[in-house]
Protein backbone atom coordinates (compact mmCIF):
# COMPACT_ATOMS: atom_id res chain seq x y z
CA UNK A 1 0.00 0.00 0.00
CA UNK A 2 0.95 3.43 -0.28
CA UNK A 3 2.71 4.77 2.71
CA UNK A 4 3.72 7.69 1.22
CA UNK A 5 0.07 8.71 1.06
CA UNK A 6 -0.66 7.69 4.58
CA UNK A 7 2.45 10.19 6.01
CA UNK A 8 0.75 13.00 3.87
CA UNK A 9 -2.42 12.29 5.78
CA UNK A 10 -0.74 12.41 9.08
CA UNK A 11 0.91 15.81 8.57
CA UNK A 12 -2.12 17.28 7.60
CA UNK A 13 -3.01 16.66 11.19
CA UNK A 14 0.54 18.20 12.30
CA UNK A 15 0.81 21.41 13.74
CA UNK A 16 3.41 23.98 12.88
CA UNK A 17 4.30 23.81 16.71
CA UNK A 18 5.22 19.76 16.45
CA UNK A 19 2.34 18.58 17.83
CA UNK A 20 -0.86 16.71 16.06
CA UNK A 21 -4.32 17.03 16.12
CA UNK A 22 -6.58 13.95 17.02
CA UNK A 23 -8.45 14.44 13.96
CA UNK A 24 -9.26 17.14 11.72
CA UNK A 25 -12.62 17.46 12.57
CA UNK A 26 -14.36 20.21 14.54
CA UNK A 27 -15.04 17.30 17.49
CA UNK A 28 -11.76 16.52 17.21
CA UNK A 29 -9.80 19.33 16.59
CA UNK A 30 -7.62 18.91 19.69
CA UNK A 31 -4.23 17.22 21.10
CA UNK A 32 -4.77 15.23 23.13
CA UNK A 33 -1.15 13.69 24.98
CA UNK A 34 -1.97 10.40 24.28
CA UNK A 35 -3.03 10.87 21.04
CA UNK A 36 0.31 12.70 20.34
CA UNK A 37 2.18 9.37 21.32
CA UNK A 38 0.46 7.05 19.50
CA UNK A 39 0.79 9.00 16.52
CA UNK A 40 4.19 8.83 16.49
CA UNK A 41 4.75 5.65 17.15
CA UNK A 42 5.74 5.00 13.33
CA UNK A 43 8.75 7.17 13.56
CA UNK A 44 10.14 5.63 16.98
CA UNK A 45 12.46 3.65 16.04
CA UNK A 46 14.51 5.65 13.63
CA UNK A 47 15.70 9.42 14.68
CA UNK A 48 13.08 11.14 13.10
CA UNK A 49 11.98 14.94 13.41
CA UNK A 50 8.63 14.04 13.56
CA UNK A 51 9.00 12.16 16.67
CA UNK A 52 11.69 14.41 18.33
CA UNK A 53 9.83 17.55 17.31
CA UNK A 54 6.35 16.20 18.81
CA UNK A 55 8.02 15.28 22.20
CA UNK A 56 9.30 18.53 22.17
CA UNK A 57 6.21 20.03 21.91
CA UNK A 58 4.59 18.11 24.70
CA UNK A 59 7.68 19.00 27.20
CA UNK A 60 6.56 22.49 26.53
CA UNK A 61 3.31 21.90 27.53
CA UNK A 62 4.40 20.42 30.45
CA UNK A 63 6.75 23.52 30.87
CA UNK A 64 3.60 26.01 30.19
CA UNK A 65 1.84 24.35 33.56
CA UNK A 66 4.72 23.25 35.56
CA UNK A 67 3.44 25.45 38.15
CA UNK A 68 0.17 22.86 38.51
CA UNK A 69 2.42 19.98 38.22
CA UNK A 70 4.15 21.44 41.34
CA UNK A 71 0.90 21.65 43.29
CA UNK A 72 0.41 18.00 42.80
CA UNK A 73 3.76 16.54 43.32
CA UNK A 74 2.52 17.33 46.91
CA UNK A 75 -0.59 17.75 47.39
CA UNK A 76 -3.02 15.20 45.93
CA UNK A 77 -5.51 16.02 42.86
CA UNK A 78 -9.61 15.90 44.33
CA UNK A 79 -11.27 17.87 41.54
CA UNK A 80 -10.59 16.88 37.76
CA UNK A 81 -9.36 20.33 36.77
CA UNK A 82 -6.35 19.66 39.14
CA UNK A 83 -4.98 16.85 36.92
CA UNK A 84 -2.84 17.35 34.47
CA UNK A 85 -4.84 17.85 31.50
CA UNK A 86 -5.16 15.36 28.98
CA UNK A 87 -6.93 17.33 26.18
CA UNK A 88 -5.52 20.98 24.81
CA UNK A 89 -5.94 23.94 22.18
CA UNK A 90 -4.03 23.38 19.07
CA UNK A 91 -1.96 25.74 20.83
CA UNK A 92 -1.57 24.02 23.37
CA UNK A 93 -3.47 25.57 26.31
CA UNK A 94 -5.73 24.11 28.66
CA UNK A 95 -9.48 24.32 27.16
CA UNK A 96 -12.03 25.24 29.97
CA UNK A 97 -14.52 22.49 29.27
CA UNK A 98 -15.09 19.76 31.78
CA UNK A 99 -12.92 17.14 30.93
CA UNK A 100 -12.12 13.15 32.44
CA UNK A 101 -8.81 14.84 32.85
CA UNK A 102 -7.71 12.48 35.23
CA UNK A 103 -5.94 9.78 32.89
CA UNK A 104 -2.32 8.33 34.28
CA UNK A 105 -2.28 6.59 31.17
CA UNK A 106 -1.31 9.42 29.29
CA UNK A 107 1.46 10.85 31.68
CA UNK A 108 2.55 6.91 31.53
CA UNK A 109 2.82 7.10 27.57
CA UNK A 110 4.64 10.32 27.36
CA UNK A 111 7.48 8.80 29.93
CA UNK A 112 7.14 5.59 27.84
CA UNK A 113 7.76 7.56 24.68
CA UNK A 114 10.72 9.90 26.00
CA UNK A 115 12.95 6.83 27.58
CA UNK A 116 11.97 4.87 24.54
CA UNK A 117 13.30 7.48 21.96
CA UNK A 118 16.30 8.04 23.71
CA UNK A 119 16.95 4.46 23.48
CA UNK A 120 16.59 4.67 19.71
CA UNK A 121 18.69 8.01 18.94
CA UNK A 122 16.10 10.32 18.72
CA UNK A 123 16.77 13.90 20.05
CA UNK A 124 14.19 13.95 22.64
CA UNK A 125 15.57 15.37 25.63
CA UNK A 126 16.84 19.20 24.62
CA UNK A 127 18.83 20.44 27.80
CA UNK A 128 18.31 20.01 31.78
CA UNK A 129 14.71 21.95 31.94
CA UNK A 130 13.41 18.79 30.19
CA UNK A 131 14.98 16.33 32.39
CA UNK A 132 13.48 18.21 35.31
CA UNK A 133 10.04 18.11 33.72
CA UNK A 134 10.45 14.17 33.60
CA UNK A 135 11.31 14.35 37.55
CA UNK A 136 8.10 16.09 37.95
CA UNK A 137 6.35 14.11 36.19
CA UNK A 138 7.59 11.30 38.28
CA UNK A 139 6.58 12.90 41.76
CA UNK A 140 3.30 13.86 40.38
CA UNK A 141 2.73 9.87 39.51
CA UNK A 142 3.73 9.35 42.98
CA UNK A 143 1.57 11.79 44.71
CA UNK A 144 -1.59 10.58 42.69
CA UNK A 145 -0.40 6.92 44.03
CA UNK A 146 -0.99 5.86 40.17
CA UNK A 147 -0.92 2.21 41.65
CA UNK A 148 -4.37 2.28 43.42
CA UNK A 149 -6.09 5.33 42.00
CA UNK A 150 -9.21 5.26 40.20
CA UNK A 151 -8.67 7.39 36.90
CA UNK A 152 -10.71 8.20 33.60
CA UNK A 153 -8.69 5.37 31.97
CA UNK A 154 -7.24 5.74 27.75
CA UNK A 155 -11.18 6.48 27.18
CA UNK A 156 -12.07 9.32 29.12
CA UNK A 157 -15.00 7.68 31.17
CA UNK A 158 -15.96 6.40 34.65
CA UNK A 159 -13.55 6.68 37.63
CA UNK A 160 -12.04 2.88 38.59
CA UNK A 161 -8.51 1.34 38.75
CA UNK A 162 -7.75 1.22 35.02
CA UNK A 163 -4.78 -1.86 34.24
CA UNK A 164 -4.18 0.10 31.03
CA UNK A 165 -3.54 3.16 33.04
CA UNK A 166 -1.28 1.58 35.69
CA UNK A 167 0.45 -0.25 33.43
CA UNK A 168 0.93 2.63 31.00
CA UNK A 169 2.62 3.93 33.98
CA UNK A 170 4.68 1.03 34.53
CA UNK A 171 6.30 1.17 31.70
CA UNK A 172 6.88 4.64 31.69
CA UNK A 173 8.69 4.07 34.84
CA UNK A 174 10.64 1.38 33.73
CA UNK A 175 11.46 3.68 30.73
CA UNK A 176 12.66 6.67 32.32
CA UNK A 177 14.01 4.98 35.03
CA UNK A 178 18.26 5.70 34.21
CA UNK A 179 17.14 9.20 33.15
CA UNK A 180 15.46 10.46 36.61
CA UNK A 181 15.31 8.99 40.08
CA UNK A 182 12.21 6.36 39.75
CA UNK A 183 12.02 4.84 43.13
CA UNK A 184 11.74 0.54 42.75
CA UNK A 185 8.91 0.65 45.15
CA UNK A 186 6.38 2.72 42.79
CA UNK A 187 7.17 0.18 39.72
CA UNK A 188 6.56 -2.87 42.26
CA UNK A 189 3.66 -1.39 43.23
CA UNK A 190 2.29 -1.08 39.82
CA UNK A 191 2.90 -4.47 39.30
CA UNK A 192 1.20 -5.81 42.05
CA UNK A 193 -1.84 -4.17 41.01
CA UNK A 194 -1.63 -6.05 37.63
CA UNK A 195 -0.54 -8.83 38.97
CA UNK A 196 -4.51 -8.60 41.18
CA UNK A 197 -6.66 -6.93 38.18
CA UNK A 198 -5.52 -8.72 35.21
CA UNK A 199 -6.42 -9.90 32.85
CA UNK A 200 -9.55 -7.73 33.56
CA UNK A 201 -9.50 -4.16 32.84
CA UNK A 202 -11.05 -3.33 36.00
CA UNK A 203 -13.98 -3.86 38.24
CA UNK A 204 -16.42 -3.12 35.55
CA UNK A 205 -14.81 -4.64 32.63
CA UNK A 206 -14.21 -8.23 32.11
CA UNK A 207 -11.88 -6.99 28.85
CA UNK A 208 -11.48 -3.96 27.13
CA UNK A 209 -9.48 -2.43 23.84
CA UNK A 210 -7.06 -0.48 25.68
CA UNK A 211 -5.62 -3.59 27.45
CA UNK A 212 -3.58 -4.38 24.23
CA UNK A 213 -1.32 -1.43 25.16
CA UNK A 214 -0.21 -3.51 27.94
CA UNK A 215 1.07 -6.16 25.43
CA UNK A 216 2.33 -3.41 22.22
CA UNK A 217 3.80 -0.73 22.32
CA UNK A 218 4.37 -1.41 26.91
CA UNK A 219 5.59 -4.73 26.64
CA UNK A 220 4.38 -4.95 30.35
CA UNK A 221 2.96 -8.62 30.87
CA UNK A 222 3.74 -12.13 30.81
CA UNK A 223 3.51 -14.36 27.31
CA UNK A 224 0.70 -16.36 29.13
CA UNK A 225 -1.38 -12.83 30.34
CA UNK A 226 -0.68 -11.33 27.10
CA UNK A 227 -2.26 -14.68 25.51
CA UNK A 228 -5.04 -14.65 27.39
CA UNK A 229 -6.04 -10.39 27.08
CA UNK A 230 -5.89 -11.23 23.17
CA UNK A 231 -8.40 -14.01 23.48
CA UNK A 232 -10.57 -12.05 25.87
CA UNK A 233 -10.45 -9.52 23.43
CA UNK A 234 -10.63 -11.52 20.23
CA UNK A 235 -13.79 -13.94 21.40
CA UNK A 236 -15.60 -10.66 22.90
CA UNK A 237 -14.57 -7.38 21.34
CA UNK A 238 -13.76 -8.02 17.59
CA UNK A 239 -16.53 -7.06 15.01
CA UNK A 240 -16.63 -6.61 11.02
CA UNK A 241 -14.98 -3.51 11.07
CA UNK A 242 -12.64 -3.35 14.14
CA UNK A 243 -13.24 -3.53 17.68
CA UNK A 244 -15.36 -2.72 19.76
CA UNK A 245 -13.65 -0.86 23.41
CA UNK A 246 -15.86 -2.87 25.71
CA UNK A 247 -19.02 -4.25 26.15
CA UNK A 248 -22.08 -2.26 26.10
CA UNK A 249 -19.94 1.00 25.24
CA UNK A 250 -22.71 3.94 24.50
CA UNK A 251 -19.88 6.07 22.61
CA UNK A 252 -21.37 6.58 18.93
CA UNK A 253 -24.03 3.45 19.41
CA UNK A 254 -26.58 3.44 17.29
CA UNK A 255 -28.13 -0.04 18.25
CA UNK A 256 -25.01 -1.74 19.00
CA UNK A 257 -21.17 -0.88 20.34
CA UNK A 258 -19.30 1.63 17.71
CA UNK A 259 -16.31 -0.58 16.00
CA UNK A 260 -13.22 1.39 16.51
CA UNK A 261 -11.06 1.13 13.13
CA UNK A 262 -7.67 0.76 14.74
CA UNK A 263 -8.43 -2.45 16.27
CA UNK A 264 -7.24 -4.28 13.86
CA UNK A 265 -3.84 -3.07 13.21
CA UNK A 266 -3.30 -2.94 17.20
CA UNK A 267 -4.10 -6.99 17.61
CA UNK A 268 -1.49 -7.00 14.86
CA UNK A 269 0.65 -5.49 16.31
CA UNK A 270 0.03 -7.46 19.33
CA UNK A 271 0.88 -11.22 17.49
CA UNK A 272 3.74 -9.95 16.24
CA UNK A 273 5.30 -8.82 19.52
CA UNK A 274 4.63 -12.75 20.57
CA UNK A 275 6.10 -14.04 17.97
CA UNK A 276 3.46 -15.01 16.42
CA UNK A 277 3.64 -13.71 12.64
CA UNK A 278 0.78 -16.03 10.85
CA UNK A 279 -1.86 -15.14 13.10
CA UNK A 280 -0.46 -10.90 12.81
CA UNK A 281 -1.26 -11.46 9.02
CA UNK A 282 -4.65 -13.02 9.08
CA UNK A 283 -5.10 -9.18 9.88
CA UNK A 284 -3.36 -7.37 7.38
CA UNK A 285 -6.79 -8.22 5.65
CA UNK A 286 -8.65 -6.66 7.96
CA UNK A 287 -6.64 -3.91 8.28
CA UNK A 288 -6.61 -2.93 4.58
CA UNK A 289 -10.38 -3.15 4.75
CA UNK A 290 -11.06 -0.39 6.70
CA UNK A 291 -7.87 1.64 5.03
CA UNK A 292 -9.87 3.73 2.51
CA UNK A 293 -7.70 4.68 -0.97
CA UNK A 294 -7.20 8.39 0.39
CA UNK A 295 -5.52 6.38 3.92
CA UNK A 296 -7.57 8.73 5.54
CA UNK A 297 -8.86 5.74 8.09
CA UNK A 298 -12.00 6.62 10.44
CA UNK A 299 -12.08 6.59 14.55
CA UNK A 300 -14.89 4.01 14.09
CA UNK A 301 -17.65 2.98 12.30
CA UNK A 302 -20.82 4.16 14.36
CA UNK A 303 -22.09 0.96 16.18
CA UNK A 304 -25.21 -0.83 13.98
CA UNK A 305 -24.15 1.01 10.65
CA UNK A 306 -21.81 0.46 8.16
CA UNK A 307 -21.07 3.94 8.68
CA UNK A 308 -17.75 5.94 9.87
CA UNK A 309 -18.48 8.79 12.10
CA UNK A 310 -16.86 12.44 11.72
CA UNK A 311 -13.35 11.67 13.27
CA UNK A 312 -11.89 11.47 10.06
CA UNK A 313 -9.40 10.69 9.63
CA UNK A 314 -8.16 9.75 13.01
CA UNK A 315 -4.29 10.55 13.43
CA UNK A 316 -3.91 7.64 16.01
CA UNK A 317 -5.65 5.03 13.77
CA UNK A 318 -3.87 6.12 10.31
CA UNK A 319 -0.41 5.65 12.57
CA UNK A 320 -1.58 2.21 13.87
CA UNK A 321 -2.86 0.80 10.82
CA UNK A 322 0.35 1.73 8.48
CA UNK A 323 2.62 1.17 11.72
CA UNK A 324 1.46 -2.87 11.42
CA UNK A 325 1.63 -2.67 7.52
CA UNK A 326 5.41 -1.36 7.48
CA UNK A 327 6.10 -3.64 10.10
CA UNK A 328 4.88 -6.76 8.55
CA UNK A 329 6.45 -6.01 5.53
CA UNK A 330 3.57 -6.80 3.40
CA UNK A 331 3.81 -4.87 -0.15
CA UNK A 332 1.02 -4.04 -2.34
CA UNK A 333 0.76 -7.82 -4.08
CA UNK A 334 1.11 -9.55 -0.82
CA UNK A 335 -2.30 -7.84 0.39
CA UNK A 336 -4.33 -8.54 -3.05
CA UNK A 337 -3.16 -12.06 -2.09
CA UNK A 338 -3.95 -12.51 1.28
CA UNK A 339 -7.33 -10.86 0.26
CA UNK A 340 -8.45 -13.74 -2.26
Amino acid sequence: MDMEKALQVLDTMRLPNGAYTASRSNDYNYVWIRDVCYTVLPFLYTPSERYEKAYHALFDLFKKYEWKIDIHRKKRPVYLFEYIHSRYSTDLTELEQEWGHAQNDAIGAFLWGVGEGFKYGQKVIRDEGDLIILQKLVDYLECVRYWEAEDNGMWEENMEVHASSVGACVAGLKAVKLLVNVKKEMILKGEETLRNLLPRESATKETDLALLSLIFPYRVVDRNTALQILKNVTGTLEREFGCIRYVNDYYYNEGSEAEWCFGFPWLGLCYLELGMEEKALEYVGKTKRVIPDNWEVPELYVGGTDKPNGNTPLAWAVAMAMLFLERVGVSESNLVTLNE
